[in-house]
């Protein structure tokens, strides 16, 4: 059977469990569960995360595939829908002095190109 070229997916730790018994960072690839629908700092800093600097300062930036958009979401650069299923960004700031859990949750999805015209 041929290799595949594309690296297995780590199983996530959950708190309050313990690592052991999970199968090393192999693991079978499949990730998915009741808590992926609420938003973490953890999940969200990690991935494909830029800073971009603006004139508004500093932005954390991640796009958000089309298979990931599962909720409508409201874009503040056009005021229209991005509706489920549609590839956008998420920005927050990052050099906000309230600390990063009050920058997360004052998060925003962008239209992609609504972000690269505002802001």
């Amino acid at each position: 059977m041929p290799r595949s070229n594309h690296p297995r997916k780590a199983k996530r730790a959950t708190p309050g469990r313990s690592g052991a018994g999970d199968g090393g960072a192999g693991g079978s690839g499949s990730v998915g569960g009741p808590d992926d629908d609420e938003p973490s700092i953890e999940r969200l800093l990690t991935g494909w995360r830029s800073t971009e600097h603006r004139r508004s300062g500093d932005w954390n930036v991640q796009p958000i595939s089309a298979l990931q958009a599962t909720k409508e979401y409201m874009c503040p650069g056009c005021l229209k829908a991005i509706t489920p299923g549609t590839a956008h960004l998420v920005a927050w700031r990052a050099d906000g002095v309230l600390g990063d859990a009050a920058d997360l949750a004052a998060r925003r999805h962008w239209h992609t190109h609504c972000w690269k015209i505002g802001t």
